[in-house]
């Protein structure tokens, strides 16, 4: 081989060399970039999962707050009519006990 036929052959080695490095570093850059992409969306899809949790939450809360709040209303209602049962029969009681002592006071 002529030394003009080896320094064309070694040129051309460079620049297959070099193509195949720029290659790699095109495909090296567009998998960062689609990393990246892939990133940003794992992010986002994150945000908005963590969202309708956080709301999920609440909303549970909100539904057991006022489930709670119904049911102390109902206990407290039932206490209520409970107490004006007592009360109404400690009327009753009174009355005839005001009664038998204004007897007994008025038959002294």
């Amino acid at each position: 081989m002529a030394k003009n036929e080896i320094l064309s052959e070694i040129k051309k080695a460079e620049e297959n060399a070099k193509k195949m490095i720029d290659e790699a570093i095109e495909v090296k850059n567009k998998r960062i970039s689609d990393a990246r992409a892939e990133a940003r969306e794992i992010l986002k899809q994150a945000k908005v999962d963590s969202n309708k949790a956080g709301q999920d939450s609440f909303k549970s809360g909100e539904e057991k707050i006022l489930a709670d709040k119904d049911r102390v209303l109902k206990d407290g209602e039932q206490n209520a009519l409970a107490m004006a049962q007592k009360a109404q029969a400690n009327i009753d009681k009174a009355v005839d006990y005001l009664l038998k002592e204004f007897e007994r006071a008025v038959h002294e």
